[in-house]
């Protein structure tokens, strides 16, 4: 039997579809071990890891058991929410690749000031530094407030300087892996569509006029 035939793409989408839950199982997992090494304390950001990973198990799911059964329905609406998280995924990957530095510090300071005090001192902590750049109104009382080792030697620098000479390296990382994981969708709801148009050769003939 050619690649092409309906088996061969039951088998690829089956075999797509159990990475996907493998991916999500490995957000899940990080994250619980993040939070349980208090590694991060921001329930935001284990939240938001988990609910990616949740979210990504059930459309492995639904696509496995849509796959399996030849499902009609469970197949369509996988594809649909397969291509819309890959046009999200896509355009947030071209992002991250064409960040400048000038627009990098935009972020991170809009970032710094939605973060809670607890997860700023985690990070300050972490990277041995305080407050985020020195040209912010905060960074006096982030100062003040900071947990860091380097405050009792005074050689504090910034967080934001540290972060910056590694943003530009895991941006481009953080972009390349969305990118590769994007084209995965998309060959994803390709091999969805194209799954969902053969005809099972073990089927009755008549189910399919």
């Amino acid at each position: 039997m050619v690649c092409g035939g309906f088996t061969c793409s039951k088998n690829a989408l089956c075999s797509l579809n159990v990475v996907y839950m493998l991916v999500g199982l490995l957000l899940i997992g990080v994250a619980a071990w993040g939070k349980g090494y208090a590694l991060v304390s921001s329930i935001h950001i284990i939240g938001g890891v988990i609910a990616v990973g949740v979210f990504l198990l059930l459309i492995a799911v639904v696509g496995l058991i849509g796959a399996i059964h030849h499902h009609q329905v469970m197949l369509f609406f996988y594809m649909v929410i397969l291509f819309i998280v890959f046009l999200f995924q896509f355009g947030i990957s071209c992002s991250c690749l064409a960040m400048n530095r000038g627009q990098q510090e935009t972020f991170m300071n809009s970032a710094w000031g939605i973060m809670e005090n607890k997860t700023k001192e985690d990070l300050e902590s972490q990277l041995n530094c305080c407050g985020l750049f020195n040209t912010t109104q905060q960074f006096n009382q982030d100062f003040e407030s900071c947990p860091a080792k380097c405050v009792n030697n005074g050689g504090c620098v910034p967080c934001g300087t540290k972060m910056l000479d590694h943003a530009t390296e895991a941006l481009k990382i953080l972009g390349g892996v969305g990118l590769f994981f994007s084209f995965t969708e998309i060959l994803g709801v390709w091999l969805a569509v194209r799954y969902r148009n053969q005809k099972d050769p073990r089927a009755n003939p008549s189910a399919f006029l």
